[in-house]
C-alpha cells in the first residue's frame, strides 16, 4: 500500500472529522457535505502534502495556485445549489479539480475554464479518475468566461477578480446565480449575484481570500 493510500488519510474517521468541522462552522447541506466526505481530496495534491489533506486550510498545488479550504468550496457549492440544483454551470478557474469534483455530481454538466494549461491537464486526469463524465474543459481568460455554452444557471469562480467581469454577468442566465470572490488581496468578499431579468442583486457571504483571477494580456 502507497503512502496516497494509507489509512491516515483515507479513513472515514479523518474524513468525518472534516466535515463535523464544517458542520460547525454553519455548512448544512447533506449533499455538500456528503461530497466533501466522498471526494479523495489526497489525490489532489502533491505526494508530500497529502497527509494535510483532511485540514481545514488551503495548500499550495504548484505554479502559484493553491487547492481551496474545504470550507470554502463546501460554502460556495452550498451558496450555488441553495435555491435548486443548477443544470448548466460555468467554472471559473479549475485549478486541480478538486472544486470540479466536489461540485459535478450536484449539477447537470460543468463547463470549466483554466488559464494555465498544465493545471488543466492535471485537473482532467484527477476528475476522470473518479468517473465523473459531466465535465468539459477549455484553456482560457476565465475574465471572458465561456461565451459558446452561455447563458448557465449558475457559475462558480474559484479566483478573485477586483471588479464582477461583465462577460460572466452577461452569460448567467435569468434567474441564475454566481458566486465569486470579489476585490483585492486582503480585503475580498465573497458575493452571490442572482440576476433577474436585467438586474442583479448581490448579497455578502462574507470574508475570503483567494489568489487574483489571472486576465490574459
Amino acid at each position: 500500500m502507497s503512502s496516497r493510500e494509507g489509512i491516515g488519510m483515507t479513513s472515514m474517521r479523518t474524513r468525518e472529522r472534516l466535515v463535523r468541522r464544517l458542520q460547525e462552522q454553519g455548512i448544512r447541506a447533506p449533499a455538500v457535505l456528503g461530497r466533501i466526505r466522498d471526494v479523495p481530496r489526497h489525490l489532489f495534491m502533491d505526494e508530500a502534502l497529502a497527509s494535510r489533506a483532511y485540514e481545514d486550510t488551503a495548500l499550495p498545488i504548484g505554479l502559484g495556485q493553491t487547492i481551496s479550504q474545504p470550507y470554502v468550496v463546501a460554502r460556495m457549492t452550498e451558496a450555488l445549489i441553495e435555491a435548486g440544483a443548477p443544470e448548466k454551470v460555468l467554472e471559473v478557474g479549475t485549478g486541480c479539480g478538486y472544486q470540479t469534483a466536489v461540485l459535478a455530481p450536484l449539477v447537470g454538466k460543468v463547463f470549466s475554464v483554466e488559464y494555465l494549461k498544465p493545471l488543466l491537464r492535471k485537473a482532467r486526469q484527477n476528475v476522470a479518475a473518479l468517473s465523473l463524465y459531466n465535465v468539459r474543459y477549455r484553456q482560457g481568460d476565465g475574465w471572458q468566461g465561456w461565451s459558446k455554452y452561455a447563458p448557465y444557471d449558475g457559475i462558480i469562480v474559484a479566483a478573485a477578480p477586483e471588479l464582477i467581469p461583465t462577460a460572466l454577468l452577461e452569460q448567467l442566465a435569468d434567474g441564475g446565480r454566481m458566486v465569486l470572490p470579489v476585490g483585492p488581496p486582503r480585503n475580498q468578499r465573497l458575493m452571490r449575484i442572482t440576476r433577474t431579468d436585467n438586474d442583479y442583486r448581490q448579497e455578502d457571504l462574507g470574508g475570503v481570500s483567494f489568489v487574483p483571477l489571472v486576465r490574459s494580456t
